[in-house]
């Protein structure tokens, strides 16, 4: 796992061999058949997280999350189900709908039972990708819970990272108005903070809570100032 919170592993070039290569050997560890081929598929969602419109959901935070996952891998039940929920949860990702997690799930449901991966373990990643939408895991849920930390890492960040972050969602949502961007950025913020934890897994919480608390805090007041 890097050392950051957040960001780039390497050219984009080599990142991407990186990504395809783990991508490959997660398939082929939770299916019995060789076929079809899993390359067309990572090329697919390569693809997806590598549109024009994305600023902070990039292939770098697909690499990030996927870093994250491997150190927190000992909490989750089925850690290889959590991998493939963290390439599906934002493979479906346009600034201005509000229902990407569900078509994101979908994509998960039809690309992994085309792949021969088992209808369990497809219902779970679907189920997964989906709870990244509230990011709030049930007590228990371990795969949830290993997911979602992976997810909001990066708001544990240095100051310097999470200030990139921020400014990252902003260009996301360049095409709302500052007011009306402020005030859903504020929303959005009020409710992180209003979660009991942030980070439901042991090694999350202690490595990122407290930094993450401070830094969503400093942007709601700045946002609100």
């Amino acid at each position: 796992m890097a050392d950051t919170p957040e960001g780039p592993s390497g050219p984009p070039h080599a990142r991407h061999e990186s990504l395809r290569a783990r991508w490959r050997q997660t398939v082929e560890q939770v299916r019995a058949a060789a076929e079809p081929d899993p390359g067309p598929y990572a090329e697919d969602l390569l693809g997806r997280w590598s549109e024009p419109q994305r600023r902070y959901h990039t292939a770098d935070h697909l690499d990030a999350v996927l870093g994250h996952l491997d150190a927190l891998a000992a909490h989750a039940d089925d850690i290889e189900s959590v991998r493939l929920a963290a390439w599906f949860h934002d493979a479906v990702y346009r600034p201005d709908r509000s229902e990407n997690e569900e078509r994101s799930a979908h994509l998960a449901e039809r690309a992994l039972a085309e792949l021969g991966v088992d209808p369990g373990r497809t219902a779970e990643v679907a189920r997964l990708v989906r709870l990244t939408v509230g990011h709030d895991p049930a007590p228990g849920d371990h795969n949830g819970e290993t997911l979602c930390d992976a997810d909001l890492a990066v708001l544990g960040g240095t100051p310097q990272q999470y200030a990139a972050y921020a400014a990252a969602v902003r260009e996301e949502y360049g095409f709302v108005p500052d007011d009306a961007f402020r005030a859903g950025r504020a929303d959005v913020l009020r409710r992180l903070l209003a979660l009991p934890r942030l980070f439901r897994t042991p090694l999350g919480h202690d490595r990122w809570e407290l930094l993450a608390r401070r830094n969503l805090t400093t942007e709601l007041e700045l946002l609100t100032a």
